[in-house]
């Protein structure tokens, strides 16, 4: 069995390269293609939901930033088409499977640090997408940085 769509989930950091090469590869022998996501999670999530500031400015900015690290990709990877690329704003497993059945994938990459224990087998993303999803999810092991 062969791929024929690729969604792959990316940070946005150097640690999505070997997540992107992997996913490429795979891709390669039968052209499949290969889509890149980035979730911009709400900033209010990550101070609980109450938060006595309007945070719209801030998270446009980081909408922003998160949007010309993507743009760099495009230089790195030219195998990766403008229009195979998607930036959603919201909880980033909800967004990652709405888009890979949006847009019938048949497998989701991600990138794990395969920590130790069952509970930590995979990166919180990378556990929370594997859970629910609409189709195969390959979780690439990143290596430690020392």
């Amino acid at each position: 069995m062969s791929y024929e769509h690729l969604l792959v989930a990316v940070d946005l950091t150097e640690e999505c390269d070997p997540v992107i090469k992997r996913a490429m590869k795979l891709a390669e022998p039968t052209g499949a293609k290969v889509s890149l996501v980035h979730i911009v999670e709400p900033m209010a999530m990550a101070f609980g939901g109450d938060v006595p500031m309007d945070l719209s400015q801030l998270q446009q900015q980081q909408f922003d930033q998160a949007k010309e690290r993507m743009d760099r990709l495009f230089n790195k990877y030219p195998g990766i088409q403008r229009g195979d690329s998607h930036l959603k704003y919201g909880q980033p497993r909800q967004e990652i499977h709405a888009l890979a059945t949006e847009q019938q994938c048949d497998l989701i990459v991600v990138g794990s640090h395969g920590r130790h224990g069952l509970a930590l087998l995979l990166g919180s993303t990378a556990n929370d997408v594997l859970h629910g999803a609409p189709c195969d999810v390959l979780a690439v092991r990143l290596q430690k940085k020392d």
